[in-house]
């Protein structure tokens, strides 16, 4: 993304948060962000610290630093590129929404449900959305009643996949097709949360598209159908979302008839307005063939030149730069 911003109209102050929670002034370099198999990029404590305005009525941004304490200018808009736990949960567009500085993508109750995925499934069941077959369960009541518990998992069949209900990316997945499996995939799915979710495995295409706010009130705009080939791998993991790792293939624009297509941008644009109707989602479906499935609606999709949020909209017509300073536009509209 700091590729691709205009910059003829932005200047960008890149902020970074440490493991520790420490905000630090970082580089204005794209190249130390790059995602690559070898080495993943990550935020280090450069001894910097950000100091926010101390009231609703300052947008002055602050840092402190060996030589002392510099303005860096007003902010006009954050832009949060933050995946998992604290990034896309509501946490930290709370903190914004507190300092009243706008910002990109979904507000705080849409972040907190889209974060959720047993809480989006019980949003969108009662809008009336299609979902998959599930059952929730914690750790507690596991040990409370094991057998019970195994006895409703059992009857949504094999295969089934194993989710933590708050994490992001595909950490803590696992697919299960024997149910000698279960008890290591909710293992692996409770190291990332306390809630765990396991999902009827669903026979057919993994098709995506992207969704934006409409303007001015205007109804939510959906892009084209990108699609997920999967080939050599059991699903669409971490690996294959952000390394380009073999055995995924992703097709955009979608093999689908014109009233496939417009079926499928009628049920995103429901459920994007379902769980809050802010700034943009993706949304993720299975299709049998004879119906959609929404899988999931991501409201801080991955925004990498593989990812197939900017994808779609590229082949809707849009520009990378274009859908970056979109964003932007719609948060200073709110």
């Amino acid at each position: 993304m700091l590729q691709a911003i205009d910059r003829s109209r932005f200047d960008v102050l890149p902020i970074g948060i440490t493991r520790d929670g420490a905000f630090v002034l970082e580089d204005d370099d794209p190249d130390k962000f790059a995602l690559r198999p070898e080495h993943l990029p990550e935020v280090v404590d450069n001894g910097t610290r950000i100091i926010w305005p101390d009231s609703v009525l300052s947008r002055e941004v602050k840092v402190a630093d060996a030589t002392g304490i510099r303005s860096l200018g007003d902010v006009d808009v954050v832009f949060p590129i933050l995946h998992g736990r604290f990034g896309e949960d509501g946490t930290v567009q709370g903190f914004l929404e507190m300092l009243d500085l706008p910002y990109v993508g979904a507000g705080l109750l849409m972040s907190a449900i889209g974060m959720d995925k047993h809480t989006t499934k019980q949003v969108l069941k009662a809008a009336g959305v299609p979902v998959v077959p599930w059952a929730t369960l914690t750790r507690a009541e596991l040990d409370r009643d094991r057998e019970l518990w195994e006895r409703r998992v059992r009857s949504l069949g094999l295969p089934v996949f194993v989710k933590p209900a708050r994490a992001g990316s595909s950490v803590g997945v696992s697919k299960v097709s024997e149910w000698s499996e279960l008890g290591a995939a909710l293992e692996t799915a409770f190291a990332e949360d306390r809630t765990v979710l396991v999902e009827q495995a669903v026979t057919g295409r993994e098709i995506e598209c992207g969704v934006l706010q409409g303007r001015d009130g205007a109804p939510p705009r959906v892009s084209v159908a990108g699609e997920i080939v999967i080939s050599g791998r059991e699903f669409y993991d971490f690996d294959a979302k952000y390394l380009d790792a073999p055995g995924i293939d992703l097709v955009c624009p979608a093999d689908l008839h014109p009233g496939e297509l417009a079926e499928m941008q009628r049920i995103a644009a429901r459920a994007f307005e379902a769980v809050g109707g802010e700034g943009l989602s993706r949304v993720d479906f299975f299709y049998t063939g004879t119906e959609f499935f929404v899988n999931e609606v991501n409201t801080m999709p991955g925004f990498t030149p593989i990812s197939m949020f900017p994808t779609c909209w590229i082949a809707s017509g849009m520009t990378y730069p274009d859908l970056i300073s979109e964003l932007v536009d719609l948060a200073r509209e709110r």
